[in-house]
C-alpha cells in the first residue's frame, strides 16, 4: 500500500493535458483559454458617449448652446457641430464631429431649441469614452490560462470575438459491476440492493460542467468487464470503474485491467475509506477503479478523480483545502489516513455520525472532509486539521 501523498503524486504524474480544441464562445463556459486573444479592433471603435445628455464642444465661458441635431445608439450618418451649438445624444451613440463633452440630461435647462449648462464642475471630456478606451487594436485581450468566466465571455463577445481555442472537457464512462445492483424504481429481490453510485458520480461530474458521461452496466463476468473496458477506454478519457476493486471470487476489474493492457500505478492506499482504489493508464487515458461502497466512492472521487478530471482541462479542483478546529475529541487506529464526512463553519469542523463506507445519509449532510493523518491516534477539540471543502 502507498500513502495519500504518494498516490496524488503518481495520478498527478501521469496526467497529460488535453489537446486544445476551438468551440464558439457561446459553448465555452468554464473553460480554460488555450492561446493569447488580442484585439483585432479599437473598442469602442468611435468617440461614445457614456449618458443621455448634450453633446457640445465644451467652453468655459459658454453657458449656452443652440440645438442642431440628435444623435442616438446605433446610428450611421455622423452629423458635425460648431462652437455654440449643441446634439441631443444618447448612451453609447457616436459623438458627433467637432464635440468633445457630454452634458448629462438632468445638468441642463431646455427652452425651444436651446439649452443652458446648470453643471458648475463641467470640464472637457466629460461623459466622453474616448476610442479604444476599453482596448486597442493588437492588445493582449486575455491571456491563455484564463478561465473563461461569464465576465470573460462577455468581454470577448464585446471586442468581436466568436470562437476561441480552450482545453476541452474530457469525456467520461462510468462502469457499474455487482450482481447485486438493481436499478432505482424497480421491485429488489432477495440480495439485490439499489445502485446509487452513477447518480452521484455523474451528477458530481456534470456539477464541474462534464456533460459527456456515459454509464454501463455489467454483471460481475471477467469477459463481460473486458469488453465494455475496452469499449469505455476507446470512447473517453477517463473510465470509472465501481465495485470489484479487491480481492474477492467476483472482483474481476484488476484482471480485466491487465487483459485491456492498461498500466497499473497503483492498488491500494492507507486510508479509510476506499483503502482499494486502483489507478492505471493507456495510451494517456486514465482509469479509475473505485470501491463499491457509496461512500468510498465518493471520498475517491473528490481526492482524486476530480482533481485529475481538471487537470486534463488545465483546471484546478473546485475542491478546496483549508485548515480547521476539530470541534470534538476523535480517536482512530494509526496507520490510515482518515476522511470523515463532517459540517464546517465557523472555523470549526465537526464529524458527522454514520461514518461507515456504507452509508451515503451523512455524506448527503456534509459539506466538508475532515482529514486526519495517517499517524495520528488521537485528536483533541481545538486541534488544527485539514478540511476539504465540497463544491456547493
Amino acid at each position: 500500500m502507498i500513502t495519500v501523498d504518494q498516490a496524488k503524486k503518481i495520478i498527478t504524474d501521469n496526467i497529460t493535458t488535453l489537446p486544445p480544441v476551438t468551440i464558439p464562445l457561446n459553448r465555452a463556459a468554464r473553460h480554460t483559454l488555450a492561446a493569447d486573444i488580442y484585439a483585432k479592433f479599437d473598442i469602442p471603435a468611435f468617440r461614445q458617449s457614456s449618458m443621455d445628455g448634450y453633446a457640445i464642444k465644451f467652453e468655459a465661458s459658454s453657458k449656452t448652446y443652440t440645438l442642431v441635431g440628435e444623435m442616438a445608439a446605433g446610428t450611421s450618418q455622423l452629423i458635425t457641430i460648431r462652437a455654440g451649438e449643441t446634439s441631443r445624444i444618447f448612451t453609447g451613440a457616436p459623438l458627433p464631429e467637432g464635440a468633445d463633452t457630454v452634458i448629462m440630461q438632468e445638468k441642463i435647462s431646455r427652452s425651444a431649441d436651446e439649452i443652458t449648462i446648470e453643471d458648475l464642475k463641467a470640464t472637457t471630456g466629460l461623459n466622453v469614452r474616448e476610442k479604444g478606451a476599453e482596448i486597442k487594436t493588437g492588445a493582449l485581450a486575455m491571456q491563455a490560462g484564463s478561465l473563461l468566466t461569464p465576465a470573460a465571455l462577455g468581454f470577448l463577445a464585446g471586442i468581436g470575438i466568436s470562437e476561441v481555442a480552450v482545453f476541452p472537457t474530457p469525456k467520461v464512462s462510468i462502469i457499474l459491476t455487482g450482481n447485486e445492483l438493481q436499478q432505482p424504481g424497480k421491485p429488489l429481490s432477495f440480495g439485490q440492493v439499489y445502485e446509487s453510485n452513477s447518480y452521484s458520480l455523474s451528477a458530481a461530474l456534470k456539477y464541474e460542467g462534464i456533460e459527456e458521461v456515459e454509464v454501463l452496466w455489467i454483471n460481475d463476468n471477467l469477459d463481460a468487464l473486458v469488453e465494455t473496458l475496452q469499449k469505455a477506454m476507446n470512447q473517453s478519457d477517463v473510465v470509472l470503474l465501481t465495485g470489484g476493486v479487491s480481492v474477492g471470487d467476483y472482483d474481476y476489474v484488476i484482471a480485466a485491467a491487465e487483459k485491456c493492457g492498461i498500466e497499473q500505478k497503483f492498488h491500494k492506499i492507507k486510508q479509510k475509506p476506499g483503502k482499494p482504489l486502483y489507478f492505471g493508464t493507456k495510451d494517456r487515458k486514465l482509469i479509475f477503479g473505485l470501491p463499491g461502497n457509496p461512500s468510498s466512492v465518493l471520498s475517491c472521487y473528490y481526492n482524486y478523480v476530480l482533481p485529475a478530471i481538471k487537470a486534463l482541462s488545465k483546471q484546478q479542483s473546485s475542491v478546496k483545502e483549508i485548515e480547521a478546529e476539530l470541534d470534538v475529541d476523535y480517536d482512530k487506529p494509526a496507520g490510515l489516513t482518515h476522511f470523515l464526512k463532517g459540517v464546517y463553519s465557523g472555523g470549526k469542523a465537526k464529524p458527522l455520525n454514520a461514518q461507515e463506507s456504507f452509508r451515503l445519509s451523512s455524506f448527503a449532510q456534509s459539506n466538508c472532509l475532515i482529514c486526519l493523518n495517517e499517524d495520528q491516534q488521537h485528536f483533541t477539540a481545538g486541534d488544527k486539521v485539514t478540511v476539504m471543502l465540497l463544491p456547493e
